[in-house]
């Protein structure tokens, strides 16, 4: 079974998240929109458009979505099989939270690695 097939998003936690978002659409012209983040659209080599995001996410540091973790910083990974995947992990005897979130931008589930941070596990929806 093919576990991660990529990264779907990276997440980071700043003291002063609107002074960085504006910091990094200033000076890196990141189109950082009013959630807090982008979606950085996917290319092919030829720089033809092609299905599937990385999401891009600054928040504050008061945001318990990195909780139990006390990371500044989580990072989504792809996967195929999401129930499949978890399930491989749990008989491996990995710290896999019970909360599986199902909704329409796909399916989402969280494992904690062995240094305590928050790794975010998503299946997109099909045709992503």
């Amino acid at each position: 079974m093919k576990r991660v097939t990529g990264i779907g998003g990276v997440f980071f936690k700043a003291k002063d998240a609107s002074a960085l978002h504006a910091w990094y659409k200033r000076h890196l012209g990141i189109d950082v929109q009013p959630w807090g983040g982008t979606a950085f659209s996917w290319n092919t080599e030829d720089g033809e458009s092609t299905t599937g995001t990385t999401i891009w996410s600054v928040s504050s540091q008061a945001d318990d979505t990195f909780s139990p973790s006390k990371a500044s910083f989580m990072i989504n990974y792809r996967v195929n099989d999401l129930y499949a995947l978890v399930s491989v992990l749990k008989a491996e005897g990995c710290h896999v939270l019970d909360k599986i979130d199902d909704s329409e931008y796909g399916k989402f589930a969280w494992v904690i690695d062995p240094e305590g941070n928050k790794v975010e596990l998503w299946e997109p929806p099909a045709g992503q």
